[in-house]
């Protein structure tokens, strides 16, 4: 029996060629086969793992012209392409955040403000709060459409009564601070608004009145307010003026009866200009006592005299004390430099008393000097006090005292023993006795 391969080697070469051709086109489909079966299971595999809510970590949807941003990242595969459907899909926000899409997403809520915008004109992929609404293309005047307190913020309980809308007091960047404008309310009636519960009204101490808000306060603040006293009826301030309704006296006034129009003004408290017409003379210390109004200060003249004694009720300075009932000599009693002036630091030195040179008008001018000396006598005009008294004091010491109480004790100096008619100092000792000389005199 022949061999094999020999009998096929005896089948014509075309012929032989064409039984491979065959084979090899078999082959070929078989290979074809087995990749699209490949494919598949790689897609089956894949499918699986989105089902698994995974997605393939080398896939980049960017590519897709969609890049997956904020809450997007997260989400499955298939909650967007529904029965693993890639082309096709939407990329509109509505077509998806709608009630009853196929795609598993959240949607605009019954209580949504009515609008055709896009959800990306307000919201983010990131979360759908905070939104951000832009009023660009919102009609003025027409707030209430959508600030209704369902759609969205409306007027709360307490809000001032009005129907204007809101844009005339409040800003779409913000609600507060709004900013009311009074120009259209009639004057008057403030207390339509503010009664203390649409908007702020009188305060617990507010002053008793029945006037109406715009009386006192302005449009612009509450404070500072300008009461008008036209109406008040003079010697009635106690009425508001109490210390509850209104600033009343305080601790430390001083003890009186009198209406606060008696001394005080409406313009202020201060300064007060009280009338001193009815207080009897020689009271003063009733009130001025130190506690209920000034008294003597801690380096006041000792006296027990009376304050109008010396101080006027214009001004507590200049007093003008009267020494009319001083003892002469006994000026330093007060005049010690604490109680009163007394001498300063470069005063002649002296134990006689101010009233020895002083008057009680005026410290200066002083009296001529008075010398007590039994042994002084008088020079004439042109003889300074220091010439003698060098050392600025009353008692001094004889120069030459061997000449004493003589001229010489002073004048040894200026004599002349060669003078004519000179006899000797010790003999002509008393200048002035001899007759030559008169101390009078502005020559020897």
């Amino acid at each position: 029996m022949p061999r094999r391969d020999s009998a096929i080697n005896t089948i014509p070469v075309r012929i032989r060629n064409g039984i491979a051709m065959r084979g090899f086109l078999r082959s070929q489909r078989e290979f074809v086969v087995m990749a699209m079966a490949l494919i598949a299971l790689a897609f089956v595999t894949t499918a699986n793992a989105a089902t698994d809510g995974a997605r393939p970590l080398d896939f980049d949807h960017t590519i897709t012209g969609f890049p997956l941003t904020g809450a997007h990242i997260p989400a499955r595969c298939e909650d967007c392409h529904v029965n693993g459907v890639l082309h096709g899909t939407p990329r509109q926000c509505a077509s998806c955040h709608t009630a009853g899409s196929p795609f598993s997403s959240s949607f605009k809520s019954p209580r949504h403000i009515p609008t055709t915008a896009p959800c990306m004109s307000c919201h983010r992929t990131s979360a759908w709060k905070p939104a951000f609404f832009r009023h660009q293309g919102v009609g003025p005047g027409s707030c209430s459409v959508c600030h209704n307190g369902v759609m969205a913020p409306g007027k709360p309980v307490r809000h001032i009564t009005t129907a204007i809308s809101c844009d005339a007091c409040h800003r779409t960047s913000v609600w507060t601070p709004a900013t009311f404008s009074h120009a259209i309310v009639v004057p008057g009636t403030c207390a339509t608004c503010h009664n203390g519960n649409t908007a702020r009204g009188k305060t617990a101490n507010h002053v008793v009145t029945s006037a109406s808000c715009d009386t006192c306060h302005r449009t612009t603040a509450w404070t500072p307010a300008t009461f008008s006293h036209a109406i008040v009826v003079p010697g009635t301030c106690a009425t508001c003026h109490n210390g509850n309704t209104a600033t009343g006296k305080t601790a430390n006034h001083v003890v009186t009866s009198a209406p606060c129009d008696t001394c005080h003004r409406t313009t202020a408290w201060t300064p007060a200009t009280f009338s001193h017409a009815g207080v009897v003379p020689g009271t003063c210390a009733t009130c001025h006592n130190g506690n209920t109004a000034t008294g003597k200060t801690a380096n006041h003249v000792v006296t027990n005299a009376s304050c109008d004694t010396c101080h006027r009720t214009t001004a507590w300075v200049p007093a003008t004390f009267t020494h009319d009932n001083v003892v002469p000599g006994t000026c330093a009693n007060c005049h010690n430099g604490n109680t009163a002036t007394g001498m300063s630091s470069g005063h002649f030195g002296t134990t006689r008393s101010c009233d020895a040179c002083h008057r009680t008008a005026a410290w200066v001018p002083t009296l001529v000097y008075s010398h007590n000396s039994p042994f002084y006598r008088p020079h004439n005009s042109g003889v300074a006090c220091r010439d003698c008294h060098t050392s600025n004091s009353e008692t001094i010491a004889w120069p030459f005292a061997a000449y004493a109480p003589d001229c010489a004790g002073c004048h040894a100096n200026d004599y002349k023993p060669s003078v004519d008619r000179h006899n000797g100092l010790s003999q002509d000792r008393n200048c002035g006795g001899s007759g030559c000389h008169r101390a009078t005199s502005n020559e020897w």
